[in-house]
C-alpha cells in the first residue's frame, strides 16, 4: 500500500486525541474518521449513520469493481480512490433538477449494484430513493451526504427509512468533500481487504 503522508499521520493523530470513535465497529469508524479529516469537524462522530454491514456492501462492491456514480462533478475531483461517472446534464426537464436528471440517467447506465454518491444535491438522494422505490435502481450503497438548508436533512431521513445500504448523516451538514471522503475511506478498505488476501 502507498505510504501515508506525514501531514496526515499527524491529523489522525490530533483527531484521536479530540474524539473517541472505539464506540463504532472498525470499518465505521475508518469512515467517520475519514470524514472528520476532510472536514475538520468533529460533530460527525456524533451525526454519522452508518451500519457495519453498510460498510461492508460498498467495500466489497468498490473491490468488485462496481461503478461508482455521482451527482456533481466535485464530487467525483474529491476522490482519489476510485473511477467515478457524472451523469449530470446541462439542462433540466421542466419539472426537475439536473442533479435529479442525472440520478435518473445513472440509474438507465447502472441499475443495478453501483456505488452511488450524493455530495451536493438533496434532489439526487430523493430521486434515488424514488428509482428504487419503483424498482429501477437497486445501488449497492448509497452515501447520501447533501448540504444545505433546504431539504438535505429530510432526503437523508428518506435515505434511511428506505432500506438501501447507506452511509449518511442527521442534519444539514454534509457536502461534496465528505461525500468523497467518505468513497475514498472505502476505497482504501477495499484495497487493504485486497492485499491482505493475496499477501
Amino acid at each position: 500500500m502507498t505510504s501515508v503522508h506525514p501531514i496526515e499521520v499527524e491529523s489522525y493523530r490530533i483527531l484521536a486525541e479530540r474524539v473517541d470513535l472505539s464506540v463504532f465497529g472498525p470499518l465505521v469508524a475508518a469512515i467517520v474518521a475519514r470524514i472528520i479529516h476532510a472536514s475538520a469537524d468533529l460533530d460527525y462522530a456524533q451525526t454519522m449513520i452508518v451500519e457495519e454491514a453498510a460498510v461492508e456492501a460498498g467495500v466489497a462492491a468498490l473491490a468488485a469493481g462496481a461503478p461508482v456514480v455521482v451527482d456533481v462533478e466535485m464530487v467525483r475531483h474529491g476522490m482519489t480512490g476510485a473511477h467515478a461517472e457524472c451523469f449530470l446534464p446541462a439542462t433540466a426537464p421542466e419539472g426537475t433538477t439536473r442533479s435529479a436528471a442525472g440520478m435518473a440517467l445513472a440509474a438507465e447506465r447502472h441499475p443495478h449494484g453501483a456505488v452511488v454518491v450524493v455530495g451536493c444535491a438533496p434532489t439526487a438522494l430523493d430521486e434515488v430513493v424514488r428509482l428504487h422505490r419503483a424498482g429501477r435502481f437497486s445501488p449497492a450503497l448509497v452515501v447520501g451526504l447533501p448540504v444545505g438548508f433546504v431539504g438535505a436533512a429530510e432526503s437523508k431521513e428518506r435515505l434511511r427509512a428506505s432500506g438501501l445500504a447507506a452511509i449518511s448523516n442527521v442534519g444539514e451538514k454534509g457536502g461534496s468533500a465528505v461525500a468523497a471522503a467518505a468513497v475514498n475511506a472505502l476505497a482504501r478498505l477495499a484495497v487493504v481487504r485486497s492485499e491482505s488476501q493475496h499477501g
